[in-house]
């Protein structure tokens, strides 16, 4: 399990990269999405047809596509938002996501953190109020205010919740099922979920298709970096509860914060790289003492 939780941490960072880097060249939120989630579920496909379709049970295919909107909801709002605000304080930002899927998990899955687990993820909350920016003189309340007033960090905020429901959704599935079954699946139903949204805003369709003839070796690297992340962590969540799985992948936040200074030359990068080490303190608690 530590490889998958490696690749995660790592993988997860880098898809941002890629997102944010596709978002500032013009592609569309909606589109990125769905071109990843046609690939995967190319690739994974032969998957569902070597486990047969008919055994997936009921329960498996309703938590499926219920995860299925989440993170296709969840993904292009994400984009939205890295499109506005530096990748360096959505990363760290992420840190509130163990905080909502750990709440989720105890209300839908029943899961019952530790008292020293769940001060690791309040370690991992309180860190993230070193990334706030603020100016000389500037009261740090009032630098809060307007941090979480900033578009992109509400985005962000709300792609979090959504991806922190969508994991419940993904931990129930397994709980029936396989990881493999799960990300297959995850894959596929992404598609239709997508294909729909697109309909919406399809006038735009002509020049996605050639953006995406330009653009496609950044869009390959997106699939690869999005299906390793996807796939570590319904593995993970195989092997561990939820709640301490989120708080465990708060560790990507210091490659996010490197990622931003080393490709957007964004600033601050001190700071908010502090901020990250004490989240990833908080990490380390749960891991080390909160299961």
């Amino acid at each position: 399990m530590p490889f998958f939780i490696v690749i995660r941490i790592l993988a997860n960072p880098i898809s941002n990269l890629f997102q944010k880097q596709l978002a500032e060249r013009s592609a569309r939120p909606i589109f990125i999405i769905g071109v990843v989630h046609l690939c995967l579920a190319l690739v994974c496909a032969p998957v569902l047809l070597i486990h047969g379709v008919p055994a997936i049970s009921a329960a498996v295919w309703i938590n499926m596509l219920v995860a299925a909107v989440l993170a296709v909801a969840g993904n292009t709002v994400l984009v939205h938002a890295l499109r506005s605000s530096d990748l360096s304080i959505l990363g760290p930002v992420n840190a509130y996501k163990s905080v909502v899927g750990l709440v989720l998990a105890i209300f839908l899955i029943g899961e019952s953190p530790s008292v020293v687990g769940m001060t690791g993820v309040v370690l991992i909350v309180a860190g993230s109020y070193l990334v706030v920016d603020r100016e000389a003189g500037q009261p740090r309340r009032n630098a809060f205010i307007l941090f979480f007033r900033e578009r992109g960090v509400q985005l962000r905020f709300a792609a979090l919740i959504l991806a922190a429901a969508e994991a419940v959704f993904l931990k129930r599935a397994i709980l029936v099922s396989s990881p493999w079954i799960v990300f297959a699946l995850w894959s596929i139903l992404g598609v239709p979920v997508a294909g729909v949204a697109f309909v919406l805003d399809a006038s735009r369709l002509h020049d996605q298709a050639s953006n995406l003839r330009h653009l496609w070796r950044t869009y390959l690297a997106l699939v690869v970096a999005t299906g390793l992340m996807q796939l570590a962590t319904v593995l993970t969540f195989g092997r561990m509860q939820v709640g301490y799985s989120l708080a465990l992948f708060q560790l990507s936040t210091i490659v996010s914060v490197l990622l931003g200074h080393r490709y957007f030359q964004e600033k601050n990068i001190r700071k908010r790289l502090a901020g990250s080490i004490v989240m990833t303190a908080g990490a380390i608690m749960i891991v080390a003492f909160g299961s």
